[in-house]
Formats: structure tokens, sequence, C-alpha cells
């Protein structure tokens, strides 16, 4: 049996329907199981990441575990997985922990919590995925209003990724850990694409013709300040305006590991195009 915690989220909520279709034993980690929308087939289970010791009914009888970066006390949550017997945990980083610069905090949460998960003693293997394509999803506010989307860092280029592939990955992970234990994986989609691009594309699926507006360095920290720690906004900034971190590069272990290519940017729109509607 198999734990995923942020089984709600962009790559729990695919990770934990890919385990219950390939008939893995799943339990999908949720603050309040009565409101998550799940399928019925999943166990959903209470716990708070936030408190470690909440996670131990959870914890009983897994054998293997997905386990979300960033919590106030890594070291916890993983004490309480190795008291569990947990035979492997896959963590979710971010490429960014590659860097080793604890001067970020982004990065500084992601080394922490990948630190915790090496120190823990249970088997372990950390995936570094580049930027999600579910990211495009922030533009459906703008898009029902018109056709222009304003976009900070509208000159990163970023090798994007599906989640879905992400959940695949470790997939993969669980149902064969042997060779995976003890291994950092980076991961990305199969094109480096800019904003511009990645909208452009989205737009031909849509059939409408979409026009990015790159939005000023001053705009874009007004508006991420209010939606984020200042912290984390001088974060972004220091990966996409200083350059301290390059997403661009093409990795090829995600079809090393699934034995096909990743989907396409122009797949995952297709897919999710009546989000967008």
């Amino acid at each position: 049996m198999f734990l995923v915690t942020g089984a709600t989220g962009n790559v729990g909520g695919e990770l934990v329907r890919l385990l219950a279709r390939t008939h893995q034993g799943v339990r999908a980690l949720t603050r309040d199981p009565a409101s998550a929308e799940l399928p019925a087939t999943i166990e959903a289970v209470p716990g708070d990441l936030n408190v470690a010791r909440t996670l131990r009914p959870a914890l009983a009888g897994a054998r293997g575990v997905f386990l979300l970066p960033g919590y106030p006390d890594m070291p916890a949550i993983l004490t309480e997985i190795r008291a569990a017997g947990v035979e492997h945990v896959v963590l979710l980083s971010g490429s960014s922990a590659a860097s080793g610069d604890m001067s970020n905090a982004i990065s500084a949460y992601m080394i922490r919590s990948e630190e915790a998960a090496k120190y823990s003693g249970v088997p372990w293997t950390i995936l570094r995925p580049s930027g999600f394509m579910s990211n495009a999803l922030r533009w459906i506010p703008q898009l029902r209003a018109g056709d222009v989307v304003r976009e900070p860092f509208a000159d990163a280029a970023v090798a994007v990724i599906d989640p879905a592939d992400i959940a695949a990955v470790a997939a993969a992970v669980f149902r064969s850990p042997r060779p995976h234990k003890g291994q950092t994986y980076e991961l990305s989609g199969p094109d480096a694409l800019l904003p511009g691009d990645r909208l452009r594309l989205l737009g031909a699926v849509l059939r409408r013709n979409l026009r990015l507006e790159a939005l000023p360095h001053d705009e874009a920290r007004e508006q991420m300040s209010r939606e984020m720690p200042a912290a984390y906004v001088d974060a972004f900034f220091d990966f996409y305006v200083h350059g301290t971190l390059d997403e661009s590069r093409v990795h090829p272990t995600a079809a090393q590991i699934l034995g096909r290519p990743p989907r396409t940017f122009l797949q995952w729109a297709h897919e999710h195009k009546e989000a967008f509607r």
C-alpha cells in the first residue's frame, strides 16, 4: 500500500488515480477527507504534514510514501515514516535544489527537504521537475476577460512538464524500486518554451488569437506580493530576472524511466482545453 501526500494537488491527484488504475493499494492524505473530491476506490485518510504525529494512522501498513517538500519540520515527518516501517520514500523536490543556494527561500526549502530524506534512514528517490504545464491554468481569469495574457518573466524559457508525467515516473519508481533507490532525477518536458510559445499553442487548441504582454517587473513584484511571502517573490526574481535558475534544459530522464517521450505542451493543452472554455 502506498500513501500519497498532496493527494488533491496537480501531481498527487494524478498519482492516486494512476496507482488505483493499476490496482495498487493507495491512501490519499488530506486534512479533510470528507471534502476531498477523490474516486470512491481511493481511501482518503486524515493527516497534517505540519503536525508529524498526525500521520501515524495514515502510515500504518504503508510500504511507500510520496512526499511533498517544504514543511517546517521535515525531519520529524521522516522520523514518523521510518518508525512506521516504510520501505521507500519518493520525495517531490524541484530543479532549483541543484543550486545548493540556501540564500534563496525556495531553493532552501527544497534542499532542506532533500537532506531530511537522505538522512532519514529510509530508502529514498528524489524527483526534481522543472516548471509544471499546469501553471498555464493561472491564465484562466485573464482568458475569460479577453485574448491578452499579461505574464511576468516573459523571456524565461522553461522545459515545462506535465504533472501527469511526474506522477507516472513516481508510479514507475514505486513499482520497481530497486534501481531507483538513492537516485535523484531531473525531470523536464520535451521542449523549452517561452510563456508566449505556450500561449500560442494554447490559442491554436482553443482556436483563439491569444497574445502575451510582458508584465513589467515592478507590476509583477506588486502582484506576486499579494499572493505569496516576500521571500518567495525575491526567490522568483532571483531565478528568472537575475538568471540563477535555467529551466530550459531538456532532460532525458522521464523518457528513460517511462519508456516513452514525455507529453508535449500541445498534448497537455488538448487534454485540458475545457478548463479554458
